[in-house]
């Protein structure tokens, strides 16, 4: 049975694995790590296991698994197996710090050092190795309009819909492109929800370069669920395909979606505009532990690069799920399981071949998941001209409300990067850390430069990559070398801390 944790001070000092987020991926890669007798702490920022895909399946009842889908009641086999497991596991807990173990504090034997924040007190735990699995964020959406009242991702819809059964009571239209869109569509119209309009902004030319991979996909699960999705939001509302520009509008609240498909001009009424133009990788723990990382031109946005097993260019910390680069929920739980594996032998927890025997079973069912991905990235790629506004005044940084003609002001100055760029503007400085923002400052960077977005590169993030309270930093452990960096005392302080502030005021 698992230990569910709940303040800092139930935590151990050490652990053999460390892993960070309760999706497919981390659920599975703690399994399998326990498994093998590895001491796994499992940290996760939400109330219960699931991660955004299953979200409060535990709790659902059976309208609600019903109405969300078969590949939702899935998740709740996974946390079944998850809650009879072998392990720690600390939820509403945030992980915002993994690096090198201090050589002050730490005690030689494990290589990393994670900061938890749990119960309001903070506190460093010393391990082994650590799997970031810690998902995908929605794709920022700039256009005139989308951040007024009214407007609001799709996936923000799907969490109101999971943890609280909560759905929209008046006039609903969703907009953008990618699967989630229509999958959301489909959801709320189960749910009695009035979706006027599903607008579809995928570029039309998507299909030249989705089709060399057309057969793959209609050999994979991906094919025959697509179709019947697709088939049910066409039959149950107005569908409107090769959009090319939106506006929102409204007096203080979102009223009416302006649409240009070409030469023709639409102007749909509603309540409610929802938000999704796909997923990209959560990479901000991941890029602050020190990360390498590549601009993925199919998938139009950074990932960190990872080998077979899942390994990052940090000894010890490994990257599984869509944390890696978007795979869907069955190939990150298969993911998860091969970093967890990995682990175990890595801790010589397993034989060599009994690895090998795992890892084989584990990459062909990996395999099969992948099946037919490679179509969709192609198919759903979402347009340039949604991914970097052309509207000077579209806004970009919500947190510090800084537009596109600022942005392209700056970058005509010849800041060389995104962190240039932050310094003269604040873009990517708020509370979001840049989650909502650095993808379309980088691209609109890039684009002003007239060089790849890989060339521009990301924000440089450090710890911590969440808000973290005073009280918080307080309750970590004073070590002497904390005490000099903030008094200015070279030598040893003989009789601790007192002294030093004592010193201070002589």
């Amino acid at each position: 049975m698992i230990k569910d944790l709940q303040s800092a001070a139930d935590l151990a000092p050490a652990y053999d694995l460390v892993v960070v987020g309760a999706g497919p991926a981390g659920l599975s890669a703690a399994i399998e790590a326990s498994a093998h007798g590895l001491a796994v702490l499992l940290a996760d920022e939400n109330e219960a296991p699931g991660g955004q895909i299953y979200r409060a399946v535990e709790r659902a009842s059976d309208a609600d698994r019903a109405r969300m889908g078969p590949d939702y009641a899935a998740g709740r086999m996974l946390i079944e197996r998850f809650r009879r497991a072998d392990l720690s596991y600390a939820r509403r807990a945030t992980v915002w710090s993994v690096g090198p173990a201090d050589e002050e504090t730490g005690d030689g034997a494990h290589a990393l050092e994670v900061t938890i924040s749990l119960g309001g007190t903070a506190r460093p735990i010393a391990a082994h190795r650590v799997i970031l699995a810690t998902g995908a964020l929605e794709r920022p959406f700039p256009f005139p309009g989308w951040t007024m009242p009214g407007v609001m991702t799709a996936g923000a819809a799907q969490i109101l819909m999971k943890s609280s059964g909560l759905v929209p009571s008046g006039r609903t239209i969703l907009a953008g492109a990618g699967p989630l869109l229509y999958l959301l569509a489909s959801q709320l119209l189960r749910a009695g929800v009035s979706v006027t309009a599903v607008i579809d902004t995928t570029p039309a030319g998507n299909w030249r370069s989705a089709l060399p991979h057309l057969l793959g996909f209609a050999a994979s699960p991906y094919a025959l669920k697509g179709l019947k999705l697709l088939l049910d939001v066409h039959r149950r509302t107005r569908v409107i395909r090769g959009v090319t520009a939106l506006k929102a509008v409204g007096s203080g609240q979102f009223s009416a979606l302006r649409v240009r498909r070409g030469n023709k001009s639409m102007h749909i009424e509603g309540d409610l505009l929802l938000l999704h133009q796909g997923i990209a990788p959560n990479l901000n723990l991941t890029l602050a532990a020190g990360c390498d990382y590549v601009w993925d031109e199919r998938l139009a946005a950074f990932r960190p690069t990872v080998d077979g097993r899942g390994a990052s260019s940090v000894p010890g910390v490994s990257i599984a799920g869509d944390a890696a680069g978007i795979v869907g929920a069955v190939a990150s739980a298969h993911q998860g399981e091969l970093a967890g594996l990995s682990a175990a032998l890595d801790l010589n927890r397993i034989g060599q071949a009994a690895y090998q025997q795992r890892r084989n079973q584990l990459a062909r069912k990996l395999a099969r998941a992948l099946r037919g991905r490679a179509f969709i990235e192609h198919r759903f790629r979402p347009g340039k001209r949604f991914r970097v506004p052309e509207d000077d005044g579209t806004i970009v940084c919500r947190c510090e409300e800084i537009t596109a003609g600022k942005l392209r002001e700056v970058a005509a100055l010849g800041v060389p990067g995104p962190n240039q760029m932050k310094a003269f503007t604040r873009c990517g400085m708020g509370p979001c850390q840049g989650r909502l923002c650095g993808l379309t400052a980088v691209e609109l960077l890039a684009q002003c430069r007239g060089v790849a977005p890989g060339e521009v590169g990301y924000y440089r993030l450090r710890p911590p990559i969440k808000p973290v309270t005073l009280g918080e930093l307080a309750a970590l452990p004073h070590t002497e070398a904390a005490i000099v960096a903030v008094a200015g005392f070279v030598e040893r302080a003989a009789d601790g801390a007192q002294d030093i502030i004592n010193g201070s005021q002589q």
